[in-house]
């Protein structure tokens, strides 16, 4: 799974942290986590991409080698859920993958 968040929301938080004077571990990410597949699938839709070449695991470690860094940071998961965020009563302006995207293009 993939945590992302849309960079208004993420200016919007630190204004709410601060606001209420949060103190403590925040995960500052979206509420709806998605696959790398869905989030390459959403691209190419609003791109009008047809289709995407799938990139091969040897690709990605002989990448990560040429950059001098880890693939972990592309293999892994990463499932951030903001449970703090909406138990402190945070109202996410784009909770979805689709429309956070469509905006930013």
């Amino acid at each position: 799974m993939f945590s992302w968040i849309h960079e208004e929301d993420f200016f919007e938080i630190i204004r709410f942290i601060e606001s209420r004077d949060i103190s403590g571990v925040v995960n500052v990410s979206a509420p709806n986590q998605v696959s790398n597949c869905e989030i390459m699938k959403t691209l190419r839709k609003l791109l009008h991409r047809p289709f995407g070449l799938p990139a091969p695991v040897f690709l990605l470690v002989l990448g990560a080698w040429l950059i001098r860094t880890e693939t972990e940071l592309l293999l892994k998961s990463r499932w951030v859920l903001p449970t703090r965020l909406l138990r402190e009563g945070y109202a996410f302006k784009h909770p979805l993958l689709e429309e956070a995207l469509a905006n930013l293009l």
